[in-house]
This record gives C-alpha cells, sequence and structure tokens, in this order.
C-alpha cells in the first residue's frame, strides 16, 4: 500500500472531511486507514436503496450508536446528496460527538442535487493518482508515462492485465457510467469529445475546434468539458497575462488527470511510450506533480501557462508564497536546449523569482541563469510542502 501525502494531514486533524477525486485513486483505501467506526458504503444497492428513500435514518442510527462509535465513513456520497443536510444538523446539535469522513467522485452530482457542502464544518480535499514522491521506488519514468499512476493500476505486477484494467476504466466508467448518472444525454456526441479531448490534452483548449470536429454546438461542448472537470478526471491551467493582456494567449490548457486513461482513451500502446509522444507525456507528468500539491498541501499555489501572440512560451508558471516560478519542460536526456525568450517575455510582465527547466536528464546543470533539473530532482526541490523561499 503506498503511503499518501494527505495522510499525515488527515490524521492530525480532528475536523470532519470530503474526499474528493476520480474513481480509483484511493479514496476508500485512505479513509479506511484513518480507522473509521462505522461505514456506509453507498455505493451497495442495499445501502443506497434504504438512505435514498429515508436519510434522516442516519441521525436515527447515530444517536442510538453505543458512546464508542465517533468516526463515519460514509463512502460515495455523491449518490445521497441529501445525507449531507443531515450530517450537518448532526454536527450542530451534537459539537465533537462525530467525525464524519466523506467522500465523493463527482461534485457536479452534489451540485446538480443542491447538496449542502457543509461551509465551514468540513474540511474538503482532493485525491489525485499517485505523485512520484508517493510511488517512492516504484517510480519508473517510461512506465507511469505508459500507464499512469492510479494505485490499482500501479500495483498490479501483470502487463497484460494493467492494460486491461486501464482500457475498461476508459470504457466502462468515463464512457458508460458517466451517461448512467445522466450528465450527458448525447453519449455518441460525448464519446467522440472525449477521444478529442484526450488527443489535445495538454495543449490549449480550442472550444471551437473541438466542437466543430465532435460534431456538437459550441454550448453543448462547452458544457461536456465540465461535465469531466467536475467529475475530476480533467483540469486547466488558465493563462497568465500580467498587465499585458492584449499580447497573450487568454486561453486555458487543459490536461486529462492520468497518462494511462489518456492512452488507453486514444488507444495507445499501455506498455511503452511513443517516440512522437515522449515530449508531450512527459511534460504531463510536470504538470501532475504541480496540480497535484495544489489545494490541500498549497492552498495558497496557483498555476498557470504562459504564451503570447508572438510565439514566446513557458510551459507552467507557478505562484505560490509570494514567488513566481517559471517552468519550462524538455524531454531530452542531453543537456537541453534552454530557450531564454519566454523568460524574458514573462519577466517583463511580473517577477520572476525562479527559472527553471525540467528534463529527462541525470545531471543538475546551471545554464544561461537557469536551473536545469532532472525530473526527480524538480519532485524532491517541490517535495511535499509549499515552497515559501527560494533554496
Amino acid at each position: 500500500m503506498y503511503v499518501r501525502a494527505l495522510a499525515t494531514l488527515l490524521s492530525q486533524s480532528t475536523r470532519s472531511v470530503l474526499l474528493l477525486g476520480p474513481r480509483q485513486v484511493g479514496k476508500s483505501t485512505l479513509l479506511h486507514s484513518l480507522g473509521p467506526d462505522l461505514t456506509l458504503n453507498l455505493a451497495s444497492p442495499q445501502t443506497f436503496r434504504e438512505f435514498v428513500a429515508r436519510p434522516e435514518r442516519l441521525e436515527q442510527e447515530l444517536l442510538a450508536a453505543p458512546p464508542t462509535t465517533r468516526t463515519v465513513f460514509l463512502d460515495e456520497v455523491q449518490r445521497v446528496p441529501a445525507l449531507l443536510d443531515v450530517v450537518q444538523v448532526i454536527l450542530d446539535e451534537w459539537p465533537g460527538r462525530f467525525r464524519f469522513l466523506l467522500s465523493g467522485s463527482s461534485a457536479r452530482k452534489l451540485r446538480r442535487g443542491h447538496a449542502n457542502l457543509l461551509p465551514g464544518r468540513v474540511h474538503v480535499h482532493h485525491l489525485h493518482p499517485l505523485d512520484a514522491l508517493e510511488l517512492g521506488t516504484d517510480f519508473a519514468l517510461d512506465r507511469v508515462m505508459a500507464h499512469g499512476s492510479l494505485p490499482g493500476i500501479t500495483a498490479e505486477p501483470n502487463a497484460a492485465t494493467r492494460a486491461a484494467d486501464l482500457m475498461a476504466y476508459a470504457d466502462t466508467y468515463l464512457r458508460e457510467e458517466i451517461q448512467a448518472e445522466a450528465l450527458v444525454r448525447n453519449v455518441g456526441g460525448y464519446a467522440r469529445l472525449l477521444e478529442l479531448v484526450a488527443a489535445s490534452s495538454g495543449r490549449v483548449l480550442n472550444l471551437q475546434s473541438l466542437s466543430s470536429d465532435a460534431g456538437l454546438r459550441h454550448e453543448t461542448a462547452r458544457r461536456y468539458v465540465e461535465v469531466l472537470e467536475d467529475t475530476l478526471v480533467a483540469f486547466r491551467f488558465p493563462a497568465f497575462s500580467g498587465s499585458d493582456r492584449a499580447s497573450a494567449v487568454a486561453h486555458p490548457k487543459l490536461f486529462l488527470f492520468d497518462l494511462g486513461v489518456r492512452n488507453a482513451l486514444l488507444r495507445r500502446p499501455l506498455d511503452r511510450v511513443l517516440i512522437d509522444d515522449r515530449g508531450l507525456s512527459f511534460e504531463h507528468l510536470v504538470a501532475y506533480e504541480l496540480h497535484r500539491r495544489c489545494g490541500s498541501r498549497w492552498p495558497e499555489a496557483r498555476l498557470f501557462h504562459f504564451r503570447t501572440h508572438a510565439g514566446a512560451e513557458v510551459d507552467f508558471v507557478l505562484d505560490v508564497g509570494g514567488e513566481t516560478w517559471a517552468i519550462e519542460v524538455k524531454a531530452s536526456t542531453d543537456v537541453p536546449n534552454v530557450r531564454l525568450a519566454g523568460f524574458a517575455a514573462l519577466a517583463e510582465r511580473t517577477e520572476v523569482k525562479r527559472k527553471l527547466v525540467v528534463y529527462a536528464g541525470r545531471r543538475r546543470l546551471a545554464v544561461k541563469g537557469v536551473d536545469v533539473l532532472p525530473f526527480l530532482d524538480f519532485v524532491a526541490l517541490l517535495g511535499r510542502e509549499t515552497p515559501r523561499h527560494s533554496p
């Protein structure tokens, strides 16, 4: 079992928790590790029927529970959003009596059900696939770029089984289950858009092109992309503009949450990285290391990409702890060609505290005032905590 970075934070707190994340990232495993006294799995058909018909039953059961029942785990709570109102009543009327551990895989379904997200009463956290530090000695660059880092996929020793599991995730969950939850109606159009999003993952989002290629109205394509974000299988980095908005590209970059799932959707090999895809796949890994530290672990962090209409570009801009870091990504194993135009254009708009190039080589270098770091050195630099000051 992999040790998750969130585990320490959650175990040291006594506050109730809503843990959101895509399916199979390990939410249930993490919350079970906190030792709940009572677990209700709402993915179970019987449990679902019992509580969707009478959500008030939760309060009745807990009031009848022995004093030793203090921590209550509600798994897949988005299936019965009304239970969150019951949780609020219990937290308000019996403060300190219970701690709730809640998991969910669809923020959209919670909102559509007009769910009470318990502001001020529950801390909301996000769980992602494994990052490089969580993988530890199991991290292997090419393997992660081929099949991603979902915990169950990574722990599976058989390559054929890993590939079959990824295909099932892409086909069964991302296509069929999202439709079954009534999040989309035109499953054919949604499936086409999903493949196009996978093909364009890591690039600047062009909704006009996506809608045209998928044969969908622009508004429908926009809504389907929102479905992907709300079900936590896609995320975006907004464009950084600074004070000179006119000269900077304003569209965000959109990423699927896991490379293995992306590759399965595109029917690409799941045992190796295609040569023509290596650069973009490596950029995904850097994006994931940054994105997976935001929220719970870096609550004040903001992430952007930067590109001018003249073509100057910085892959990622990290604004955290009062500092701005400019990060370029190169998949080469040799000393990369460090281009300064993007760094210079960004520096015209904001003070850049640190300029970094992350590459697939093994040696740490300094080139033209830029720190050139191997991927794992970059991961170690980020660490598990917010970088409030430059090292």
